[in-house]
């Protein structure tokens, strides 16, 4: 989530757009035309609600011809993210969706990792990482993990690849506590969990995961992430077909039941290898 500086920072780059926008004498379909966009887009971006990408930052000088001052703007206030900056306005959606729905290959989402297994993937992608650094990348995940608690918490289900379960980030003991602490969410009703075995063999998107979220008054998004990069999209047609994706990834998967099963199996094998060594 944003923090109160940074919303101020964000509320201020919107008011800016209306105000020039204006200026330039383009209403917001006009302009949400021009950058091919939805005028409902252009709303959010005016009235904070949505992050704009640092791409669409970049048009938006292009159109208006404002010298760079959206893009100079947008790139302060994403570096002053404790996210990168293809996943902060992610994040920030993250917190205004009333359904989440995700699918992970190889990792266990950011949103149900414990501490030590988001140290631990931190310093497997970055061995130099400092004790600092480490702890805000921490921090950051925890915080938007806090969301699953709220008594407004979006619907969440989540589908994990088999492989998320017996890759040992960290060894037996971390993955021990992190794959416990997904069961017991489960066992909460806090989320919607199933597994995709490695059974099931070919899937959409091999490899690949997916994120789609739902909003009260604002159209679906879909959200894929490769290495050191990522896309949020909002085209209709394509969320269309990444939904249809999702769907079936759960056709695949064991049922929730089975997977809760096979998850408490997985914990207590990692509890046996943590205690013989």
């Amino acid at each position: 989530m944003a923090n109160a500086s940074q919303q101020i920072g964000w509320e201020f780059w919107g008011s800016e757009l209306k105000s020039r926008r204006e200026g330039a004498g383009l209403t917001q379909e006009e302009l949400s035309q021009q950058l091919f966009v939805s005028r409902a887009l252009i709303s959010r971006f005016e009235s904070a609600e949505r992050q704009p990408r640092l791409d669409t930052a970049i048009q938006i000088d292009e159109v208006l011809q404002t010298d760079g001052f959206f893009e100079r703007l947008c790139r302060k206030l994403l570096e002053a993210s404790p996210y990168t900056s293809y996943f902060a306005p992610v994040a920030e959606l993250e917190r205004l969706a009333t359904k989440i729905c995700e699918f992970e290959p190889m990792i266990v989402p950011g949103l149900l990792q414990t501490a030590a297994y988001t140290q631990e993937f931190v310093v497997a992608g970055n061995p130099f990482a400092t004790d600092k650094d480490i702890e805000g990348v921490t921090r950051a995940r925890l915080d938007r993990a806090a969301i699953l608690k709220d008594a407004t918490r979006p619907v969440y289900w989540t589908v994990l690849h088999e492989a998320v379960l017996r890759v040992p980030v960290g060894g037996p003991a971390v993955m021990a506590e992190e794959l416990e602490h997904i069961a017991q969410l489960v066992r909460e009703r806090k989320i919607l969990l199933q597994v995709l075995p490695f059974a099931a063999g070919a899937y959409p998107l091999m490899g690949k995961s997916l994120r789609l979220m739902e909003f009260k008054d604002a159209p679906p998004t879909a959200y894929t992430e490769g290495a050191y990069s990522g896309n949020l999209l909002d085209d209709p047609a394509v969320v269309k077909r990444a939904q249809e994706a999702y769907d079936l990834f759960r056709a695949a998967a064991l049922s929730p039941e089975a997977s809760l099963t096979l998850i408490e199996s997985a914990v207590e094998d990692y509890r046996r290898c943590a205690s013989t060594t």
